[in-house]
């Protein structure tokens, strides 16, 4: 009966996520990620030709739907999620086997996956495929063997090793994860465990092993993409109050999950599962605040292991101690009521998506990309830091992308830079970048977000004269959305480096 029921819970789970997914835009960041794979394999130069700030792999990732879709005849970008949900829930699966090696609670293994894979599913709504997902996802069966170790049952060599190499994999999704691993082995060390094991030198060995490679095949990577990214990527930054403010509920589930911990510490079979997800669960909030942005997908793999330690907690507690059903009132309650936070916050992320894909027409992104080809426009540009304004539109519609940034939050991070150190914005000229981009573009449409407080439009005209005398060749032709859609004239397109070349003669 409860086998039958999970698979009906991750069944429906997985409906309801296929639906949302398959129906609505990709997520603009899944959407350049193809892009940038698509122009990579085409022969471009990654970093260079295309700019990206994210190291390769998650580039190289996104080129398997491509080729899949190569060989099927089929659009990547239907093939991307499908890639991404099997992808993650293959990891569920492997972590279900492992539990069932425990035994006890998880001596059945398909309700423990129906349970991983629902919340892997559920819980990041319209996340679903971000480099968080994939990587917390890729790290769960680490986290198995990791507790087996600490309850002086250590895995056996080439599962420990193969569990390493993913989760390392995994970590080099986003490199400053491997602060989770540090933070696992001061819990080994605290308990009395040495710290040459399979599975740590297996990870630590599979992101050296990447990092070389990313060294020898993607130089461009460290001397381009790394300081671009540390001049200006702090110009999404968000203050820490804001921060901390919207990350409240996850630290206050931490809190509970670790006072459940404490609580059942010295009885509870699975206690050692339990301290190694709150662990994880901590280090991975500290990494969110470095990251200093309030996006929802840096919080990913906190919730994700929060509400897995929640659950493991309140089952694990009912099934052992269920003779002791008045002390655990106040426990009870406090997972309760954390869980039903998760519970609720994820479905009301969910529930616009799925409203979405019951409409899809409505979309903003489907309404540029048809105007796209009401005009017959070859070339496009958008003036906003919102990523989905040009991407899926580039990869539903055809047209070409005239910037080598998917969006304009270099520019942003650029005039944030300037305030505090004028000098340090010369090694990156965004605005002379973004400028001759589109003079060279010469994009047939401009789509420009008025819901900004940046006029992007008057930073450039003041930045470049060249820029402002085309600029006067738009005219609007629709509005919408908090947006305003411009055409080009029939007046043709300027060289930007003979417009680049009159400027320096007449700055003499």
């Amino acid at each position: 009966m409860i086998g039958v029921a999970s698979v009906l819970l991750l069944g429906a789970a997985l409906a309801i996520m296929l639906f949302a997914v398959m129906r609505t835009p990709l997520k603009d960041d899944i959407a350049w990620l193809l892009y940038v794979a698509r122009r990579w394999m085409a022969g471009r130069a990654l970093y260079v030709d295309v700019v990206e700030v994210n190291p390769p792999l998650i580039v190289w990732l996104s080129a398997v739907p491509i080729q899949i879709g190569g060989w099927l005849d089929i659009d990547p970008q239907r093939i991307a999620m499908p890639f991404f949900i099997v992808s993650v829930m293959g990891c569920a699966w492997w972590a279900a086997a492992l539990l069932r090696a425990r035994g006890g609670l998880f001596a059945d293994r398909l309700p423990v996956f129906a349970v991983i894979g629902s919340v892997l599913l559920i819980v990041p709504a319209a996340d679903l495929g971000q480099r968080e997902h994939l990587l917390v996802a890729a790290m769960l069966p680490y986290f198995v063997l990791f507790a087996g170790a600490l309850d002086r049952a250590p895995p056996k060599r080439l599962i420990g090793l193969a569990a390493g190499i993913l989760a390392g994999l995994g970590c080099a999704l986003k490199p400053r994860y491997a602060g989770v691993f540090v933070a696992l082995e001061c819990v080994a060390l605290l308990q009395g465990l040495r710290p040459w094991r399979v599975m740590p030198i297996a990870a630590a060995t599979t992101m050296a092993l990447y990092g070389a490679a990313v060294a020898l095949t993607c130089p461009a990577y460290l001397t381009r993409a790394v300081p671009l990214a540390l001049a200006l990527y702090g110009g999404t930054d968000v203050p820490f109050t804001s921060l901390l403010v919207d990350s409240l509920p996850l630290i206050l589930g931490e809190v509970i999950a670790l006072l459940l911990w404490h609580h059942a510490r010295k009885d509870l079979p699975e206690r050692n599962l339990l301290l190694t997800l709150v662990a994880f669960a901590a280090a991975s909030t500290v990494i969110c605040f470095i990251d200093g942005k309030d996006w929802f997908y840096h919080r990913l793999p906190a919730t994700i292991v929060t509400v897995l330690a929640l659950l493991c907690w309140a089952i694990s507690t009912w099934l052992h101690r269920h003779s002791e059903a008045r002390s655990l009132r106040l426990p009870m309650a406090m997972a309760g009521i954390a869980a039903m936070v998760f519970s609720v916050t994820a479905f009301q992320r969910l529930e616009p998506e799925v409203a979405l894909a019951m409409e899809p027409e409505v979309t903003t992104v489907q309404k540029l990309e048809q105007l796209v080809r009401q005009q017959h426009a070859r070339t496009y540009i958008a003036f906003s830091e919102w990523i989905a304004l040009g991407f899926p539109v580039v990869n539903n519609t055809g047209v070409a992308w005239a910037s080598r940034f998917d969006s304009m939050w270099a520019l942003k991070g650029e005039l944030w830079r300037a305030r505090f150190d004028p000098a340090g914005t010369k090694e990156f000229p965004i605005r002379r970048w973004v400028a001759h981009d589109f003079i060279a573009g010469c994009p047939d449409i401009a789509v420009v977000d008025t819901r900004e407080a940046t006029d992007y439009i008057r930073v450039l005209s003041v930045a470049d004269p060249s820029f402002a005398r085309v600029w006067t060749r738009y005219k609007p032709i629709a509005s919408f959305d908090g947006l305003t859609v411009y055409r080009r004239g029939k007046a043709g397109c300027i060289d930007p480096w003979v417009a680049a070349e009159a400027r320096v003669t007449a700055s003499r």
